[in-house]
């Protein structure tokens, strides 16, 4: 019997139980991929291929909608990052945190909620935090707990897993915001006074030390952002950052990020 065939049969025989059903389709086409291994290019068209024949095979007849949600579950949890991907997606969502597998919140418009999404259990979580950590080179594991990492798409990541997350492991992402802030923005919305402003220029052009401190989401990167802003066209810029948060506007920048101590130190 074939991997699609028994995963089938296990699907009807336990009815249209959509996480049951959910799990069956991840498991049978994460073997496939991994017995037919793809390249990056070709996973999107293969997995949903392979999605389609698995779905068939199971007789499983679901109402478009619930089946259309269906797949973009696998999906997501095949080629993104399971049942966070929708708040990635999400313009409006500035934060999203996860608690264990089964609370997950997020920040919109400064309001942190509660979803109804859940990951299915701790591995379910660790999977998802190996995927975002090891493009980058990084690793997380009893002796690394804790590691900080980035999207494709610049948003911040931090993840922590047991032994230290006591109640399973947690992921706090930071979404990249592509509309920068201006200064004259922080003068218009009362962040910042002219005279401030105008101080901080002549501070960086004339190279003084500054050091920019706050909490999470206080505007560090925001201000950073700014005062970059300032330096002149002429200067050769060198950044170094845990993970590359940036965006400098001028052409001569060399970004560095950090990397994790290897066993020598």
């Amino acid at each position: 019997m074939s991997t699609l065939s028994r995963a089938a049969s296990g699907a009807r025989a336990q009815g249209p139980d959509l996480d049951k059903l959910r799990a069956y389709l991840v498991n049978t086409i994460s073997r496939e991929l991994a017995a037919h291994p793809v390249t990056q290019e070709q996973r999107q068209a293969a997995v949903r291929k392979l999605l389609e024949q698995a779905y068939a095979h199971t007789k499983v007849n679901l109402p478009s909608t619930l089946r259309n949600q269906l797949f973009k579950d696998v999906e997501d949890d095949l080629l993104g990052y399971g049942p966070i991907q929708q708040f990635l997606d999400d313009p409006e969502v500035s934060e999203i945190m996860v608690n264990g597998p089964e609370m997950i919140f997020v920040e919109r418009g400064g309001k942190l909620t509660r979803t109804n999404a859940r990951f299915r259990d701790d591995d379910h979580v660790l999977r998802i935090i190996e995927r975002i950590v090891l493009p980058l080179g990084r690793r997380v594991d009893a002796d690394n707990p804790m590691v900080d990492a980035r999207l494709p798409d610049g948003s911040r990541v931090n993840a922590v897993i047991p032994p230290i997350a006591i109640d399973g492991p947690s992921i706090t992402i930071r979404k990249f915001k592509r509309d920068k802030l201006s200064i004259e923005q922080l003068i218009e919305f009362g962040s910042i006074t002219e005279s401030m402003a105008e101080f901080l220029r002549a501070c960086v052009v004339s190279r003084l030390n500054i050091v920019v401190s706050g909490g999470t989401g206080s505007g560090k990167t925001t201000l950073l952002n700014i005062l970059s802003s300032f330096i002149p066209p002429d200067e050769r810029i060198v950044t170094i950052e845990d993970a590359a948060e940036l965006q400098l506007r001028q052409e001569h920048v060399v970004r560095l990020e950090t990397r994790t101590h290897s066993a020598d130190g």
